[in-house]
């Protein structure tokens, strides 16, 4: 029986997806590149990502009950499928080094600094297996309660920076121009990548394929309204100057907000409520990445290629945090014309080949609806 999840699991993982590395890594490059438009990026980015989850949406709504790879052979053959997973297990294999990066620089930069960084990679890698022995459902069902963890922690850090802030540092709006506010947006683009990449793998298995296009569009929304917060209150509180200087912003952030005279250690709170969300991000990297093995090899299962996937992930994203100049040098650039090659080319080509053979879509949706 083909395992299914609701489309509020569905928006759980989009919102869990581009969270993460959006907050912790993202609005530090964007703030050295346009300074207090950071924000407005963000948003840009945001629309973009509606976008092209809408596309990824309406190409795999062709054929509901086919994910990219069998949608790909479906058109093609074979070879052009195993091509298009070969394709997808490298813009995971890239999207590994940026969620390791977060994972680890979150937890070794600001509370452990002593401990050995192959234990903060072996800890995410144990973890990531554990769940994916235990199936789609049970991640998904860790998604709704990280979308609750994040919500709790937008509204702590309101409530801890809102003294300090001061509004004028986001002026002059689009002080650098339209252009270049959209440029920047490229950082935030490759988050929410992750999330449309994701899609073209999990949409079958969502129920109703007729409310897709509404939670796929809806689950990006609210990830960018959660995400985009973070960039005004930096940009407010800490100056988007300051903002600029470190590889992690938002635990700068969380240092500089207090509540009363007894919450001022932010940051704990902080990483008590965004591991789950951060976690979440990683199991869905590694359950992607597995299922584009699987259908590389043609594989029944993913289980027998849970491990060696995951070794391989964990040794990539242990080879980009050893050095935090390689780290940063792959996020801005690397990472960044990996993941738009891929997330936008893709389903384009997808586009393009459905409508030359659509004739073979409306073959097949007639066999199954016959069926």
């Amino acid at each position: 029986m083909k395992v299914r999840i609701s489309n509020g699991i569905f928006m759980a993982l989009i919102i869990n997806m581009v969270y993460s590395k959006a907050i912790g890594l993202t609005q530090g490059a964007i703030a050295r590149e346009v300074g207090g438009d950071m924000w407005i990026s963000t948003i840009l980015s945001s629309l973009q990502g509606i976008l092209m989850m809408l596309l990824t949406i309406y190409i795999i709504r062709k054929s509901p009950s086919l994910n990219i790879f069998e949608q790909s052979g479906f058109l093609l053959g074979k070879w052009f499928s195993k091509i298009i997973c070969l394709l997808t297990f490298l813009f995971f294999l890239g999207a590994s080094g940026a969620v390791f990066t977060t994972f680890v620089y979150h937890l070794k930069d600001y509370f452990l600094p002593e401990a050995p960084t192959l234990l903060f990679v072996l800890a995410g890698f144990l973890i990531a297996v554990f769940a994916l022995y235990h199936g789609i459902e049970v991640i998904g069902r860790l998604a709704l309660i990280g979308v609750f963890f994040i919500i709790l922690l937008n509204i702590l850090i309101i409530l801890g920076s809102i003294s300090e802030f001061d509004i004028r540092e986001l002026m002059p709006l689009m002080g650098n121009g339209v252009i270049p506010d959209l440029w920047a947006s490229r950082y935030n683009n490759t988050d929410w990548a992750m999330a449309t990449m994701m899609a073209t793998i999990i949409l079958p298995l969502v129920k109703d394929h007729q409310t897709w296009g509404k939670s796929g569009a809806l689950g990006i929304f609210l990830g960018g309204l959660f995400v985009v917060l973070w960039p005004i209150l930096e940009a407010g509180v800490l100056t988007s100057e300051v903002t600029g200087q470190y590889i992690i912003s938002c635990m700068q952030m969380a240092r500089s907000a207090e509540i009363g005279l007894f919450i001022h250690r932010y940051e704990m709170i902080m990483i008590a409520l965004f591991s789950l969300s951060l976690l979440t991000q990683m199991i869905m990297t590694f359950y992607c990445a597995t299922v584009s093995v699987q259908s590389l090899f043609g594989l029944k299962s993913i289980n027998r290629s849970i491990i060696p996937v995951g070794l391989l992930l964990s040794a990539f994203g242990y080879w980009i945090v050893l050095d935090h100049h390689r780290a940063i040098i792959f996020i801005e650039t690397d990472w960044v014309i990996l993941s738009m090659s891929l997330a936008v080319g893709i389903p384009f080509l997808l586009l393009i080949l459905g409508v030359l053979f659509r004739r073979k879509f409306k073959k097949h949706k007639l066999e199954s609806m016959e069926a």
